[in-house]
């Protein structure tokens, strides 16, 4: 434990606050040791099952973890402060952020009018002509639309949908590498990762057959553009994947089709296959604006009816302002347009990176998306290195649990002319880094 950090409390709830202070004031790093139960419960004049009840309590919220004989200690992400990336130094392209090239994004205008309504829109929530709009959106790639609702973005939705369908404790199946926002969300509701690998045909089979055989409760996954890999489900893939998911007809399968408009890749989601329990959420961030806070949701009556039954009970419904502006961007045939040319830039530019460091005998996968993942034997060399020849990429510890490292670019805006440029720069710090290795 951090020495200048004391913890204090006399019941449960304050001990455990204690930490928590603790953990978000900086008191408390990721990975500090917290003291055994019994010398904590010694030092506050407390029983050990107070002690037990406080950490209990923590593990549950994500704050904690413990390690069999490595004891207790603060998790490496703990749930009061997500991760974020760091800021971009002056000077660097920055190719960090995940984010879609600006020019490929339409001018935001809100509507000119709206008429104000007595009360509120809980009984009304959806505009029927977005509605309608949603249904064809998922029926264009055979995902069943029969049951459709909004919310305000994928993890706003995930996180809905995990919180009404699962307990404190159970255990939720991710993808290793993976969205590292989802990666911090899980422990952060209180809920257990388990990693599933993923290939460059998104979850492998087998390691998903292991989760589910473990306990897990709920599966998160992508179906194209994966973050941060680009995988994307072949129709033979998806068909492995559905064979194992009828053996757990009890789980809930969650995809995440963030990158529906310009992810380069056909849609064979586990959403068409006609599982029991699912759901599929799409976004608008990628191809219509990052402030556009609005997600389509098609899933199976249950969850419907437990999603919206949890949103009745908070924020309610999406701005019906915000779902004008939608309507209207998914109605103009000049954004179509200029959606369709984003997408084929970005195929263009993830291509010229991966071909590009090929010639220089550097392995890159990128098959859809806006992301291009490296694999690495040092992450930090890589980044560092890459810094000094003003680039600014991803380190992928952020999206790993126990995957290899590597690290992760945008190439979103990334000009092909610019990516020969940073390939040799890459093959220059990775022959750097091999000349160090080898003394």
């Amino acid at each position: 434990m951090a020495a200048q950090y004391a913890i204090e409390g006399t019941t449960a709830k304050g001990i455990a606050a204690s930490v928590e202070r603790g953990v978000s004031e900086g008191g408390l790093a990721p990975g500090d040791a917290l003291p055994p139960v019994r010398r904590l419960a010694d030092a506050l004049g407390v029983s050990p099952g107070t002690v037990a009840t406080a950490y209990k309590e923590l593990r549950q919220r994500g704050l904690i973890v413990t390690r069999g004989r490595g004891g207790t200690v603060v998790a490496d992400v703990p749930s009061v402060a997500s991760r974020r990336p760091p800021r971009v130094p002056d000077g660097l392209v920055d190719l960090a952020g995940g984010h879609p090239d600006p020019a490929f994004l339409p001018v935001l205008r809100p509507p000119s009018a709206v008429a104000p309504v007595y009360g509120s829109h809980r009984a009304a929530p959806r505009l029927a002509v977005l509605e309608e709009m949603t249904r064809q959106w998922f029926a264009r790639d055979e995902v069943p639309a029969r049951h459709v609702t909004f919310a305000h973005g994928a993890l706003d939705c995930i996180a809905r949908l995990l919180s009404a369908e699962l307990r404190p404790g159970d255990a939720v199946a991710v993808e290793d590498p993976g969205f590292h926002h989802l990666l911090d969300l899980v422990p952060a509701s209180g809920f257990r990762t388990v990693p599933v690998a993923v290939d460059g045909e998104g979850l492998v089979p087998g390691s998903l057959r292991t989760a589910l055989r473990g306990g897990v409760r709920a599966v998160v996954c992508s179906p194209r553009g994966q973050c941060p890999t680009g995988a994307f489900f072949t129709r033979s893939r998806r068909d492995e994947l559905v064979a194992v998911l009828r053996e757990f007809p009890e789980v809930l399968v969650v995809e995440d089709d963030h990158n529906a408009e310009v992810g380069g890749a056909a849609a064979y989601t586990l959403a068409a296959a006609g599982l029991d329990r699912w759901a599929q959420v799409r976004t608008v961030s990628k191809h219509l604006g990052i402030d556009l806070r609005w997600a389509g949701v098609a899933c199976d009556a249950v969850t419907l009816a437990r999603h919206d039954g949890r949103m009745l009970m908070t924020s309610g419904w999406v701005s019906h302002v915000l779902q004008e502006m939608v309507a209207g961007l998914f109605g103009d045939a000049a954004v179509r347009e200029l959606v369709a040319a984003g997408e084929a830039a970005y195929a263009e530019r993830r291509t010229a990176l991966i071909d590009a460091l090929a010639r220089h005998r550097i392995r890159a996968v990128g098959a859809s998306g806006l992301n291009v993942w490296v694999p690495v034997r040092d992450e930090s060399a890589a980044v560092n290195g890459l810094r000094t020849h003003g680039w600014w990429v991803a380190a992928g510890a952020r999206f790993r649990i126990a995957a290899p490292p590597a690290v992760r670019i945008t190439t979103a805006t990334l000009a092909p002319a610019d990516a020969q440029r940073l390939a040799a720069d890459f093959a220059d710090v990775l022959g750097d880094a091999q000349a160090t290795y080898g003394g």
